[in-house]
């Protein structure tokens, strides 16, 4: 089988700012949710401060980092690949990127038909 297409990459900046806030907060997770507001974003919380509910979905460990995303934005992003970023501007309300002067974004690109049929060969959309 063909390397399994990964599902969350991350750009140098967003790499950059995890090392900082870990040294700041500790040990980091992610999690994005389709909900309205700072729902839209991915949120980034101290590991152990944001609960994970049982419709979530691992997509990624960022080195160590978790990165989850609710069941049902899930089967809307599920052919893409996510690619964590960082732009200016104010981070959600509970992410710990808020009041750094740069929020987390999600770029996505849509994984090619062989990526698609190797992520369902194993199982992961």
């Amino acid at each position: 089988m063909a390397d399994l297409p990964k599902q969350v990459v991350t750009t140098p900046a967003a790499e950059e700012l995890m090392d900082r806030l870990s040294a700041k907060h500790g040990e980091l997770m992610f999690h994005q949710s389709g909900g309205c507001c700072d729902g839209s974003s991915p949120m980034c919380y101290s590991r152990g401060e944001f609960l994970v509910g049982d419709g979530d979905v691992l997509l990624a460990t960022l080195g160590d980092t978790p990165f989850y995303m609710s069941g049902s934005q899930f089967q809307y992003w599920k052919h893409t690949q996510l690619i964590l970023d960082v732009v200016p501007g104010r981070g959600g309300m509970f992410s710990l990127e808020n009041g750094e002067g740069v929020r987390f974004l999600i770029r996505s690109r849509v994984f090619t038909n062989p990526e698609i049929e190797i992520l369902r060969s194993a199982g992961r959309i």
